[in-house]
């Protein structure tokens, strides 16, 4: 376990080395970045030595993975906050606001209102952003350009959400620094304080547009073996 903590402090460091120059080298706000480490995929040996190298903000794809691997490390470190960054499907909305402490892909009314509606049953108030599909890709999930402004409104006036941000994920192969700065109008334009922007190969981009976390995955725990 000590070279594996040696290896997460290394890797965590360099990361956010990097953040903090990209930050302080375009000089916006905010005064700091929030790291969201994806933790998908991994297991939650491959996950502690994170834990104890002091990072506590992971993001997790998919409800029934975080269900099987973060009770147990939430018992040790009780201080996470565990980010659903993932497609969220009504079914598992219930588990979802049991597990999760922040809701980051909430992108349609049906479920923007079972969210609202299991939050109250819980008795919990999640931060919840909204998913932007910013390119307007078929294949990806996320409210569209056109509508995002006015949904924010519907999530907070009609659901009583507590809509914190945006988020999106560009298009692959193409800049994402325009992506990025669209996503920080519509923030703007909807009157929220935080975005989510900004993964391993981009996350320097998105905080020269305005981020305020990045979702880093395998630039700290390594490449994939199992698909995401």
């Amino acid at each position: 376990m000590a070279e594996s903590l040696a290896g997460a402090q290394t890797a965590l460091d360099y990361i956010r080395n990097r953040m903090e120059k990209a930050r302080r080298r375009f000089g916006a706000p905010p005064e700091a970045v929030e790291l969201v480490a994806v933790s998908k995929t991994f297991p939650a040996a491959a996950i502690e030595p994170f834990l104890l190298a002091g990072q506590r903000v992971f993001g997790e794809n998919r409800v029934q993975e975080a269900k099987e691997k973060w009770p147990g490390l939430r018992a040790k470190y009780p201080d996470i906050a565990l980010h659903l960054i993932g497609p969220l499907q009504t079914n598992k909305a219930r588990e979802a606001v049991e597990l999760f402490d922040v809701i980051e892909s909430v992108d349609r009314d049906k479920l923007a209102g079972i969210l609202a509606r299991e939050m109250a049953r819980q008795g919990r108030s999640l931060p919840c952003f909204v998913q932007v599909n910013i390119g307007g890709e078929a294949q990806k999930a996320g409210i569209a350009v056109s509508e995002a402004v006015d949904f924010v409104r519907r999530c907070r006036a009609e659901h009583g959400l507590d809509i914190v941000g945006l988020m999106c994920i560009p298009p692959d192969g193409q800049p994402p620094g325009p992506y990025f700065a669209h996503l920080a109008q519509l923030g703007r334009e909807a009157e929220v304080p935080r975005l989510s922007m900004g993964m391993s190969g981009d996350f320097e981009t998105a905080i020269a547009m305005g981020a305020t976390s990045v979702r880093v995955g395998s630039a700290l725990f390594g490449r994939r073996t199992t698909p995401a």
